[in-house]
């Protein structure tokens, strides 16, 4: 099983971003999807999940209205899309696949919102 995440960066307040988040070794289609992120010395916070069917989706209040999650299950791929960011979005963002007591995360990718 991998999870693996990309497109994190640099990128100025206000600008935007879509990570990515490819997964291997399961089955894809059969699992939730979410978003998490870590900033420097704080606790691993949720940022948006998508259910494994019904497209249903929720995002944490801190990000509704500038982030979207969606999935592609024919790339085994889950997105986070990224618009006016804020210096307070600088994180490590990671993906985890969940489906009852299971669940894997990726390794993460850096995200850095600096003027």
């Amino acid at each position: 099983v991998q999870l693996v995440e990309s497109g994190g960066g640099l990128v100025q307040p206000g600008g935007s971003l879509r990570l990515s988040c490819v997964g291997s070794g399961f089955i894809f289609s059969h699992y939730h999807m979410s978003w998490y992120r870590q900033a420097p010395g704080k606790e691993r916070e949720w940022v948006a999940s998508i259910m494994s069917v019904g497209n249903v989706r929720k995002h944490a209040d801190s990000v509704q209205g500038r982030f979207t999650i969606s999935r592609d299950n024919a790339k085994n791929t889950v997105y986070l899309q990224m618009i006016s960011l804020k210096l307070e979005d600088t994180a490590v963002y990671y993906c985890k696949a969940h489906l009852q007591t299971r669940e894997f995360w990726g390794q993460g990718t850096q995200v850095i919102v600096s003027s």
